[in-house]
């Protein structure tokens, strides 16, 4: 497996979210490779409503705006951070955001992330408690197993602390699509794509 090339990440953004389905995420943490499969994710393209570009560059979303392969990471009510893959040319404001993923290696270090407190003990939870599909079945879930903060956020997915691995294309007969979830605005775009049948794609 190959690292995915900045050309992947170029591509329209709807592309991107569906092809990212199946390859796989890698973190670098405290000398550990931590490896999970995307199951999930949801676009967000220009003049969408539901995007955090639509009114423009701001300091929060800046990386946003930045050229295709670089990390976008937001905190969000208060407690939690969401990590995005940037798409696109420099300028254009898309993303995509990662909803889920299926931990492979490093499932032991990944589930004391999520048992450490946070703002909001609903989403910790003990290592003898937790479901194993409950690990990273949710984009804030998935951050804390991965410790994925604001610190992240610009990380070039080139480089060496988080970066994709390639994998084969999935068959069209393996991928759900919808609407996407717990947004006001936007609601009638099918920009969320899933493995089908998968454990830890996300509740609706």
């Amino acid at each position: 497996m190959k690292k995915l090339p900045r050309s992947f990440y170029l591509r329209p953004t709807i592309r991107v979210a569906r092809d990212l389905l199946g390859t796989y995420l890698v973190r670098i943490l405290n000398g550990k490779r931590l490896i999970s499969r995307i199951v999930e994710t949801e676009a967000y393209c220009q003049g969408d409503p539901a995007s955090h570009a639509f009114n423009g560059r701001t300091r929060r979303n800046d990386v946003m705006f930045w050229k295709g392969g670089h990390l976008y990471v937001y905190f969000t009510y208060g407690m939690h951070y969401c990590a995005n893959v940037v798409t696109g040319e420099e300028g254009a404001g898309e993303a995509v955001l990662i909803r889920a993923v299926e931990p492979l290696d490093g499932v032991d270090l990944m589930t004391r992330n999520r048992a450490r407190p946070t703002g909001r003990k609903a989403l910790g939870a003990s290592q003898e408690s937790m479901p194993a599909a409950n690990l990273t079945n949710g984009p804030a879930k998935l951050c804390q197993a991965l410790d994925i903060r604001r610190e992240q956020d610009g990380t070039d997915l080139l480089g060496g602390e988080i970066y994709l691995l390639s994998a084969s294309r999935l068959p069209a007969s393996t991928i759900g699509r919808s609407k996407r979830i717990g947004i006001v605005k936007g609601t009638e775009k099918e920009w969320r794509f899933y493995v089908k049948g998968n454990a830890w794609v996300s509740k609706r």
